[in-house]
C-alpha cells in the first residue's frame, strides 16, 4: 500500500506559494474570493462533459452531482448583485487520467463586472506574466488558426471536407456521431493545440457560434462567432473564457439543443439548471469570466511533465 503523495513535499510548498501569488493578484483589484457548494442539483447539459453523481440521505430520492465547475453558482451570485468575484476550489469531472487530467481537480474561476472578453484577456496576460513569467500573450482568432495550421477556413469547411483531414491526420476515429463541431474540436484538440503557446501564451478567440455554450455572438467579417476565447501555453489548453451571454431564452434554447444531441448520441439525460436560468431572466451584469486550471498552471510554472507531480493525491492514492 502506497501511502505518500505523488508530489514531492517541495513541489506542494512551491504550489501554495503560487496560490498565495493568484489571491494576491485578486486582493490588489478588488476583485473577492467566494465560496459555492462543490454539490449541485443539475450539472451542465454539455455533451462533452460528464459529471459525478452522489445521494444524501437528505434527499433520498434526488440525484446530486459534484460541480464540473463553479460558474452556474457563481452566475447567481453576480445577479444578486456580488460585482466582480473569483473562486479557487475544487472540481470534478468523469473523464480520463493521464497526464493533464485527475477527476478531482483544482480550478480557479473569476467574472469581472463592466468587462468585455478583450479587457478580460488582458487580465489574464497579466496573470500569467505574473506566475509563468511569459512574454505578452499573442492573440490569433479561430479562423487564423485553422488557416496557419491546416489551410482551411473552419466556419466555411463543409463536414466532408473536415471528416477528410481528420481521418488523414488521425486515421480512423470510431465511435463518433459525425457532424462539424465533433470534427472541428477534433482537429484542434489533436492537431492544433499542440502547436500553440511555445513562445509566449497563446489566446484563440472568436470559435464558431455553434460552440458558445454560454456566451453571447457576434458577427465579425460575416461568419457568426462565439464572444469566447481558449489560451494555451507550450500546447496546453489552460483557460477557457466568456464574454457572457445575459438572455435567459437563449441560454433556455442552448441547454435543449445540447439535450437533443445527447439523446441524438445515447447519452445519458440530464435536468437543466432552473435556478440559472431564474437567476438570468431577473437581471444579469454585463461581465466576461474564464475558467483556469490551477493545476495545469502549476506544472508549468514548475516546468512538471505530469499532473501527479503537482498534487498531493491523484486518483490511484486516495
Amino acid at each position: 500500500m502506497n501511502w505518500q503523495p505523488t508530489a514531492s513535499i517541495e513541489n506542494l510548498k512551491a504550489r501554495s506559494a503560487i496560490l498565495r501569488e493568484v489571491r494576491e493578484f485578486f486582493h490588489q483589484r478588488a476583485v473577492y474570493e467566494v465560496e459555492t457548494p462543490v454539490l449541485a442539483s443539475a450539472p451542465v447539459t454539455d455533451p462533452f462533459l460528464t459529471a459525478l453523481e452522489t445521494k444524501c440521505s437528505v434527499f433520498p430520492n434526488k440525484t446530486l452531482y459534484m460541480q464540473t465547475s463553479p460558474e452556474y453558482a457563481m452566475k447567481r451570485l453576480l445577479s444578486a448583485g456580488s460585482g466582480s468575484i473569483y473562486s479557487l476550489g475544487k472540481a470534478f469531472r468523469d473523464d480520463e487520467c493521464g497526464k493533464l487530467h485527475n477527476p478531482e481537480f483544482t480550478m480557479l474561476e473569476w467574472y469581472r463586472v463592466g468587462f468585455d472578453d478583450s479587457k478580460l484577456i488582458d487580465e489574464i496576460d497579466e496573470l500569467l506574466k505574473l506566475v509563468l513569467k511569459s512574454q505578452p500573450m499573442q492573440r490569433m482568432s479561430y479562423k487564423q488558426a485553422f488557416e496557419a495550421h491546416l489551410g482551411i477556413n473552419p466556419h466555411k469547411a463543409d463536414i466532408r471536407l473536415l471528416q477528410a483531414i481528420c481521418l488523414d491526420r488521425m486515421g480512423e476515429i470510431n465511435g463518433l456521431v459525425p457532424n462539424k463541431d465533433t470534427y472541428l474540436q477534433l482537429l484542434m484538440s489533436d492537431v492544433i493545440e499542440p502547436e500553440l503557446g511555445f513562445e509566449a501564451p497563446v489566446v484563440i478567440t472568436d470559435f464558431p457560434a455553434s460552440q458558445a455554450a454560454l456566451a453571447r455572438t457576434r458577427t465579425v467579417d460575416g461568419d457568426n462567432i462565439a464572444a469566447r476565447f481558449e489560451i494555451y501555453v507550450k500546447g496546453i489548453e489552460l483557460a477557457n473564457g466568456y464574454y457572457e451571454l445575459k438572455e435567459a431564452a437563449i441560454q433556455k434554447e442552448r441547454f435543449d439543443a445540447d439535450l437533443a444531441k445527447r439523446q441524438a448520441e445515447n447519452l445519458k439525460a440530464v435536468p437543466v439548471d432552473e435556478k440559472l436560468l431564474a437567476a438570468l431572466e431577473a437581471g444579469f451584469p454585463d461581465c466576461a469570466g474564464v475558467a483556469l486550471g490551477i493545476d495545469r498552471l502549476v506544472m508549468l510554472a514548475l516546468n512538471a511533465s505530469h499532473i501527479n507531480e503537482i498534487m498531493a493525491f491523484s486518483l490511484d492514492r486516495i
